[in-house]
């Protein structure tokens, strides 16, 4: 969420850069303008309103002393009358800061300076590619039918037990889907990051801090019963740990790690696009989640896209890393990096993660702040990343692995697999 300082000290700029992401944003900001400025006088009157009540109240004391019942009498009325009157102002001032906290909450974040203007993923700009396509031969297979002839996935039966999207891994499949886990893991323990192993559900207050809701709800499965939320990735409970918390500057950054099931409900997909692993409801997915200053924030950005990098490279798929612009990014990222593998058998670009700064925009919904040397407190600034999501690295592993022998496995998986090649 934009903050009142921000959007009241760079009111144009916000307008402007708000465009990037095709959001029209000077009406709601000068609404919002409009209605703090209601606030910040009511505010005037109440601290006035307060201030004649504690003077008037000593003179009551004063008064009695002095044996001017009736006088204090007087007062004591007046006094009442202004506590009725403090009420009022008080009550109006919370509703304003309700009005202007649902307005702020349809409000996206302002993209970074570096993001290009664009419509959608069209206009997405290439950083940097890697790795070497391989060439298979004209009797290929999609990792869907790789995934048949050599039993590691069943759709059908995943149908069958909950719909489809929820596919049920078997033997070898469930065994790649367990190595790669651990590679994840201790990849990025071994990068710095704590483990953590959170809850898969969370409450409303968690999804609002972290910018799932409200703007995608729709996305996410909701257990009606209970007002709790199926986290469609780990930064929402992970990131929700420091909600109302004051950090020590020290401290920071904080690096955290899970893995996670992950649920999204996917609306509206449908068509070849996402057959097999391409587009699931759910998955195995690690996370890595960065608190840290604004100082160092991008610094930490720059590492995180590195430490993902080296995933796909030791997994030795051919990647390609992307700036993405404004009409692409997501409502809450002030910059977003997308990492894609080639998938030789589909023969197109499989998304396997984003790796994203929020700068201030979710720590001011979690109200999470550092404490800096000199006492004062500051709002972090937050950041996270998919290192990596299963699903997608699946079908490019098993697509582009495949040999007449067999399914080769990456060397850097092998000792997680006790195997160098699916039969």
């Amino acid at each position: 969420m934009l903050t009142l300082k921000y959007i009241t000290e760079n009111f144009d700029d916000a307008v402007k850069r708000l465009q990037k992401k095709h959001f029209d944003a000077e009406e709601i900001l000068r609404q919002v303008v409009s209605l703090d400025n209601d606030r910040k006088s009511r505010q005037a009157q109440l601290d006035a309103t307060l201030n004649q009540i504690k003077t008037q109240s000593a003179q009551i004391g004063a008064l009695l002393k002095q044996g001017a019942q009736d006088e204090a009498a007087r007062i004591r009325e007046d006094v009442a009358m202004l506590k009725s009157r403090s009420q009022e102002f008080d009550a109006r001032m919370k509703e304003d800061i309700d009005k202007i906290t649902d307005i702020l909450l349809s409000v996206p974040n302002i993209p970074n300076d570096t993001v290009p203007e664009g419509n959608g993923a069209n206009d997405n700009t290439v950083e940097k590619m890697g790795g070497t396509v391989p060439e298979l031969g004209e009797n290929a297979l999609p990792h869907w039918e790789l995934a048949k002839k050599y039993n590691l996935i069943d759709f059908d039966l995943g149908v069958k037990i909950t719909g489809a999207g929820f596919p049920v891994y078997r033997g070898l499949g469930a065994r790649l889907q367990r190595a790669l886990i651990n590679f994840f893991l201790d990849e990025a323990r071994a990068a710095g990051y704590e483990e953590i192993m959170p809850p898969t559900v969370v409450n409303e207050a968690s999804g609002y801090g972290t910018g799932q809701l409200p703007d995608k709800e729709g996305q996410m499965y909701h257990c009606n019963l209970d007002n709790l939320y199926l986290i469609p990735t780990a930064e929402v409970p992970v990131t929700n740990i420091y909600r109302d918390v004051i950090l020590n500057e020290k401290d920071l950054p904080i690096k955290n790690c899970a893995y996670t099931q992950c649920f999204r409900r996917e609306a509206g997909s449908y068509g070849k696009d996402v057959r097999g692993l391409n587009r699931l409801h759910e998955f195995s997915k690690i996370e890595i989640v960065r608190i840290d200053t604004p100082e160092h924030s991008y610094q930490s950005l720059d590492e995180m896209i590195a430490h993902v990098e080296s995933l796909v490279q030791k997994l030795e798929l051919p990647y390609r890393i992307l700036r993405l612009c404004g009409g692409d990014m997501s409502f809450t990222s002030a910059i977003t990096f997308d990492f894609e593998v080639f998938s030789a058998a589909q023969k197109r670009w499989l998304e396997v993660s984003s790796v994203s700064n929020f700068e201030s925009y979710q720590a001011n919904r979690l109200k999470c702040r550092y404490r800096t040397a000199d006492k004062k407190t500051q709002l972090c600034h937050t950041l996270n990343g998919s290192a990596l999501a299963l699903p997608r690295i699946v079908a490019a592993l098993l697509e582009n692995n495949q040999t007449p022998e067999g399914i080769r496995i990456p060397k850097a998986l092998q000792p997680y697999m006790g195997t160098d090649i699916i039969k």
